[in-house]
């Protein structure tokens, strides 16, 4: 079930609302960025995203393909969110859900989770995926 979540940044710049479902799955990739900033996504529509705060606090990343757009708080460089330009569904967003102020440890332990290999075959879960 779609939910309305409130979100920010670490500093609080940035500041979003996004209607998620967290019954759904959660995504966890081994590509070089996510696997550095530790990026747990929950997929919305690009209608589903709302900022509320912080846009001209932004900046945005892109890299490889350049592509699929990273956006950044510009003063403490969390990545609040993502939009996928290429992806299986299409133009997407993924919501960091480490950004996500009005959830509890325990509703975010209870998220199913999807492990990609987006290092080397998205098509396929990576070997080795605890550490992500």
């Amino acid at each position: 079930m779609r939910k309305t979540y409130q979100g920010a940044c670490h500093c609080g710049a940035v500041r979003f609302e996004a209607d998620l479902d967290l019954t759904q799955s959660t995504y966890r990739c081994n590509c070089s960025i996510c696997r550095r900033t530790r990026f747990w996504a929950a997929v919305a529509p690009e209608s589903g995203l709302r900022l509320l705060a912080g846009q001209g606090d932004m900046t945005q990343y892109l890299f490889n393909r350049r592509k699929n757009e990273h956006w950044f708080c510009r003063h403490c460089g969390v990545r609040a969110y993502g939009i996928g330009t290429d992806t299986p569904i299409g133009r997407m967003v993924g919501v960091n859900l480490g950004c996500l102020t009005d959830v509890s440890d325990e509703e975010l332990s209870r998220v199913p989770v999807t492990y990609v290999d987006g290092l080397h075959d998205r098509q396929q879960v990576p070997a080795f995926f605890s550490h992500l």
